[in-house]
């Protein structure tokens, strides 16, 4: 099976200097590893061509974001999995070899992540997809050793390998296949929770979703846009809307879109209350975004495959804000 790793970089050449070495340390025998630049302006282009030789360079015509980035450049990739590897992502020893044999083993395996970690306190998980994700059915994600801003140790309660909603984009392993049946990366999403849409399209496709916790990797986390900037909110926040409106199967999406916009609400208040007016007036942004955007994601929605269960819980809103569940295990203790 031939393997791609196709980190995405824009301005990120002290990125690569750090992680890079370590990827291909760990990876170089069994992957091909691209680096596909998002029209940088700094020198990263030039950096890799003078010390990383044995890396291959696609050039983006524009910084698309994460979406169109990708899509762009795995147009020029030709090996039959593509790794889509943040660019502040360090591996560990020999992380490649379960998710090798989980993908030989099982042709209907679309998709795929290791267990994320965070690179500043190893024995944590990281907030970006962590032991592999799930969304309840207002569209809000949250993960196995993630529950919104709480972040579990890991003690080995999530190295088990199992079917989930979502696999996160900091360290995506998705079959090639899998990826254009599926019609790639959306790029009306620019960044944040494009990887969900594009799973959750993947499964209503019959592809199977998993976390493999006997694989591992380090995210530095924020390198693109702080946790707590109000782009980021911006951006979770319309995108979760627009993956709602064009997933949800029936017409009970108008109910969820209307309840999801009440707590959007109760979010920014609660913003409003901690003194973060940015991240409220992020929210309000966003739901004029999307307003602005209904007639584009309706045209969307009429060629989206469905599923007809998405959702793992209710609302994880209300059990981890309301009943103090913190925990993914205080929901689902049978994990």
């Amino acid at each position: 099976m031939k393997i791609a790793i196709v980190i995405l970089n824009w301005n990120g050449r002290h990125l690569l200097e750090k992680f890079l070495p370590v990827v291909l340390e760990h990876s170089a025998e069994q992957a091909a590893v691209y680096v596909a630049d998002n029209a940088s302006t700094d020198d990263s282009v030039a950096f890799l061509g003078e010390n990383f030789p044995q890396v291959k360079i696609i050039r983006n015509s524009t910084n698309g974001g994460y979406a169109k980035g990708y899509n762009e450049a795995l147009q020029h990739v030709s090996e039959e999995l593509f790794v889509l590897m943040n660019s502040d992502i360090a591996t560990s020893p020999g992380w490649l070899n379960p998710i090798i044999e989980a993908f030989k083993a099982d042709a209907s395996l679309g998709a795929a992540q290791p267990k994320i970690l965070d690179l500043k306190r190893p024995d944590y998980f990281e907030y970006a997809g962590a032991g592999g994700g799930f969304i309840d059915s207002f569209g809000y994600p949250f993960c196995r050793g993630r529950l919104f801003e709480t972040l579990e140790k890991d003690e080995g309660q999530y190295d088990d390998s199992l079917p989930v909603f979502w696999a996160s984009g900091a360290c995506l392993v998705i079959r090639k296949k899998a990826f254009y049946d599926a019609n790639g990366l959306d790029e009306t999403f620019f960044a944040h929770q494009e990887e969900i849409d594009l799973c959750w399209r993947v499964r209503a496709l019959g592809y199977a979703v998993y976390h493999i916790g006997s694989s591992s990797v380090y995210h530095l986390g924020g390198a693109t846009l702080e946790q707590m900037n109000p782009q980021k909110t911006y951006l979770n926040f319309r995108n979760g809307l627009m993956l709602l409106l064009k997933n949800v199967p029936g017409l009970q999406v108008y109910a969820i879109l209307f309840f999801r916009m009440c707590l959007d609400g109760i979010a920014a208040l609660k913003f409003l209350a901690e003194g973060k007016p940015k991240h409220s007036f992020a929210i309000l942004r966003a739901h004029f975004s999307f307003y602005k955007k209904i007639p584009q994601t309706l045209g969307l929605r009429r060629n989206t495959p469905k599923l007809k269960a998405y959702s793992t819980t209710f609302s994880i809103v209300w059990k981890y804000f309301v009943l103090g569940k913190k925990y993914y295990t205080d929901i689902f203790p049978n994990n």
